[in-house]
């Protein structure tokens, strides 16, 4: 599914690659030193007999084998999404202002509407709502008018061959080379991560969890029919634990004085705590109780803040990015005919380049603030490291790596 728990996933449009869809601030790209460092087409040709022992071992034929990887392309733009992907690299607001536009949302109701039978029957079977099932299928292809046009051998030949993540890819592109060994697929084509169908599976979640809803023999989730990959991602979330009726999150108000120390989806309290430190919804009312929760600023202390539940974990294995959780969520509360998000986004901030991510990083390092590595990902660790950086410098500890902090810390 697009990629688990693997902390990536595709830029845009959900699968992401409409660059009209993600208008605004230019995206860092690797310099020609990075590109050469990243692999070529000779270094691909010279990687592919290895490879291929390798596949041949794990079940794939000979015959499949050849066919499918004769001709295969090294793609550098395939390794340039792959370390600059929005979810990670752009601010929540420029990505929620596209992942749950007012066209999304307007497109949204129209998809639930018009395959209302087909939605009632996942939703009765899976367990699933389908209103999350729409948002998935919207943020990821469009509600199925994108499903990507790369050919997925390739994406993922690349991307097994380019090393950062050679094994997770090579398990991949196995489980796609006996995809089409099956006779699942004609024309497989997809993202640039290699992910395809209505609503962007990789290879190994296709093994695991697709589905032949409409019985024809086939789990066939690239046809213009969605029926089998709006049923395959009901199995999915259901397997990793959906709870029906129980919301993903919702946007709440906190309190002056508010601990944001808290505000980590580590620190998981009954919602009565919370309730009791002041936290309250933004819509107005009592908080509902579906257990435990965490409170979420992906903005900063500035912007919004969430109270997020057990379905935000499932959500976050099709994507751990916290931006495609919310976007997901959210879009499926729109789609339900619920508010937008009350609160504003400081938008006079910008969004670190991958150099000064790794900067950020490597000085929190140097300060005595462990950020797990250097690498440009703002993952838990780093967050962590910028709550401790600003607990010591007297700020509000909410832990959003912004231009101020990278200032600070030189």
């Amino acid at each position: 599914m697009s990629l688990g728990r693997v902390a990536v996933f595709l830029a845009v449009m959900g699968a992401a690659w409409m660059s009209a869809v993600w208008p605004g601030r230019a995206e860092t790209t690797l310099s020609e030193a990075q590109m050469t460092e990243a692999g070529s087409q000779a270094g691909l040709a010279a990687w592919v007999p290895g490879f291929r022992d390798r596949a041949l071992a794990a079940g794939v034929s000979a015959a499949t084998f050849d066919q499918a990887m004769r001709g295969v392309e090294f793609n550098p733009k395939t390794v340039e999404r792959d370390r600059n992907q929005n979810e990670f690299t752009k601010t929540i607001w420029d990505y929620m202002d596209t992942a749950v536009s007012e066209d999304r949302v307007a497109l949204g109701i129209k998809a639930l509407a018009a395959n209302g039978e087909l939605l009632e029957r996942i939703e009765a079977t899976y367990g699933v709502d389908k209103e999350i099932v729409v948002a998935v299928w919207g943020l990821e292809s469009a509600y199925g008018t994108f499903r990507g046009d790369l050919p997925v051998i390739g994406s993922l030949a690349t991307l097994a061959y380019d090393g950062r993540r050679g094994v997770f890819f090579e398990a991949e592109l196995i489980a796609a080379l006996k995809i089409i060994e099956g006779g699942h697929v004609t024309d497989f084509r997809g993202s640039w991560a290699g992910a395809s169908g209505h609503t962007q599976f990789m290879p190994t979640s296709w093994e695991k969890f697709a589905v032949d809803l409409d019985g024809d023999g086939r789990r066939n989730l690239w046809g213009d029919d969605p029926a089998d990959a709006l049923a395959s991602t009901a199995a999915y979330l259901k397997h990793w634990g959906w709870k029906k009726g129980a919301l993903w999150g919702l946007e709440v108000r906190l309190p002056e004085g508010f601990d944001y120390d808290q505000t980590t989806e580590a620190v998981k309290k009954p919602v009565a705590e919370w309730a009791a430190l002041g936290v309250v919804p933004a819509a107005g009312g009592g908080l509902p109780d579906h257990g435990l929760a965490s409170v979420l600023l992906p903005g900063g202390a500035r912007g919004a803040a969430f109270l997020i539940f057990s379905n935000f974990q499932v959500i976050e294995r099709y994507n751990t990015a916290d931006a495609y959780v919310i976007g997901i969520g959210h879009l499926a509360d729109r789609i339900t005919g619920g508010p937008p998000i009350a609160a504003s986004w400081p938008r006079d901030l910008r969004a670190l380049t991958l150099p000064e991510r790794m900067e950020l990083q490597e000085r929190l390092g140097v300060a005595g603030f462990d950020a797990g590595g250097v690498d440009g990902r703002m993952g838990p660790k780093t967050i962590a490291a910028v709550k401790a950086f600003q607990k010591a410098r007297g700020l509000a500890p909410d832990g959003y790596p912004s231009l101020e902090i990278l200032t600070l810390l030189d």
